[in-house]
């Protein structure tokens, strides 16, 4: 027989991350909608479950480590083990701008959250990774967090001066490339993905894709196989620069 994966994706009460889960449950995964507010996850939650869907919502917030540790623990103790782990919970600032502007409150939000909150996540739940037979780390980067096309006067997104955004998302990269690098040789792969310019509460609902088309890439590297890659940077085009 064998046992359904188990899943835990951040943020998932609304926008990429609930139909990430939605998608993921849609797989037969068994999925655990991470959200701060337990009262819009068990919404969300209770939702995909009227649909027959295997879900439910675990309180997480990615600046309150006690919560962080207190899902870990809560998985450890009914599943022993994590399979997926989609680090999809993120936040924008308005008050983001170019570097000789921007607030360093809102810099710091932004890093804090984006990445020092998914590296917390991450560390927590790397233990119960390691005891799936093929865990996989989704993290949920964006093209604005690649050095290169921020460099590239050609780019589109050259104009898309925030730095306490596009900092955070460029050390999730790192955090992609370091933790491939030092899983190497495990069954984990962990690939950072960036699913296109989507209309959300994150993006004020300006983008090409809705939240359905965007969850199409993280979910298809979450459910990646035996010969799973790791380490990549990829987007719905192909693999992206660094």
């Amino acid at each position: 027989m064998t046992h359904t994966k188990i899943a835990l994706v951040t943020g998932a009460n609304k926008g990429i991350g609930l139909e990430i889960a939605r998608r993921l449950a849609q797989s037969g995964v068994a999925v655990l909608m991470g959200a701060r507010d337990m009262r819009r996850g068990r919404d969300a939650a209770s939702a995909l479950a009227g649909a027959g869907l295997d879900v439910e919502a675990i309180g997480i917030d990615l600046n309150d480590e006690t919560t962080i540790a207190a899902a870990a623990e809560n998985i450890a103790a009914r599943y022993g083990r994590l399979d997926i782990l989609v680090n999809n919970a993120g936040i924008v600032d308005a008050a983001d701008g170019p570097p000789s502007a921007a607030p360093i409150a809102a810099a710091r939000r932004l890093m804090e959250t984006n990445f020092i909150g998914t590296l917390a996540v991450t560390q927590a739940m790397l233990p119960l990774l390691r005891r799936s037979r093929a865990g996989r780390i989704v993290n949920l980067a964006t093209t604005l967090g690649s050095l290169a096309i921020n460099g590239d006067p050609t780019s589109p997104y050259y104009e898309a001066r925030l730095i306490g955004y596009n900092a955070s998302k460029a050390a999730l990269n790192m955090l992609t490339v370091q933790l491939a690098a030092e899983l190497r040789g495990t069954s984990i792969a962990v690939n950072s993905v960036a699913p296109g310019y989507v209309r959300t509460d994150l993006t004020a609902h300006n983008g090409f894709m809705t939240p359905e088309e965007g969850a199409r890439l993280p979910v298809e590297y979450a459910l990646l196989g035996d010969d799973a890659v790791s380490g990549r940077f990829v987007e719905p085009a192909g693999n992206a620069p660094w």
